[in-house]
């Protein structure tokens, strides 16, 4: 039903190496984008250009990340296989696939309906099965918490704190955060009461959106 051809296959390998170039080390992070079939996740009209290191439309104002950014988020998690990963904002589903070829149990929200129910239909068709849910990102899902991980996928004005309180102590959350221009900001979860928050470098990511929204 869908192609995946040795041409695709070549193209990635191309993108491994440059993400390699730019710096991500992380074996399984690099096998996952290599495995993965970007090209089927994207508008028709931009599949040409799936192997180039960029972000693209995706409709309902929404991007498919970076593939770099996307290998980077998921390197500063350090997903261990049958980690609890709690993604805020499925988007294309690209991102959770990642997530789930590294083994994460994954529970993903998507506030934009055309969205959701696109992924929904979507990933079950190339053999990834997360929890789908619809639903404000900035609440999270607290009855399938705690989580060992967090994944933002969206510029956030603050780290929100009921997603904080849904994460694990020694749990990481990983968030874009900023308003205009983001930071790559990893909070690593206190037993004791004092998170530790590093920052990772500047990104730009569209923002995150409270609420749900229903296309017309």
């Amino acid at each position: 039903m869908y192609s995946d051809g040795y041409r695709e296959q070549g193209l990635r390998q191309q993108l491994v190496s440059e993400i390699i170039k730019k710096g991500i080390k992380d074996k399984r992070v690099i096998e996952a984008i290599g495995k993965i079939p970007r090209h089927l996740f994207m508008d028709s009209a931009f599949v040409n250009f799936a192997y180039i290191d960029k972000a693209f439309p995706i409709g309902s104002g929404q991007t498919i990340s970076q593939p770099y950014t996307v290998a980077f988020q998921t390197e500063l998690l350090k997903i261990n296989k049958g980690d609890k990963v709690l993604e805020i904002g499925t988007g294309s589903g690209y991102q959770t696939a990642v997530l789930l070829e590294l083994g994460a149990k994954v529970f993903t929200i998507e506030r934009q309906r055309n969205l959701f129910l696109k992924a929904q239909r979507f990933l079950p068709q190339l053999g990834y099965h997360p929890q789908f849910f619809f639903g404000d990102g900035y609440l999270g899902k607290p009855t399938y918490g705690p989580y060992d991980k967090i994944l933002i996928t969206a510029g956030a004005p603050e780290i929100p704190p009921l997603l904080v309180r849904q994460l694990k102590p020694g749990g990481f959350l990983v968030v874009p955060l900023g308003e205009m221009s983001q930071t790559m900001v990893r909070l690593i979860k206190s037993d004791q009461g004092k998170d530790i928050i590093e920052d990772h470098g500047a990104f730009s990511f569209v923002p995150l959106l409270k609420g749900t929204a229903y296309d017309k």
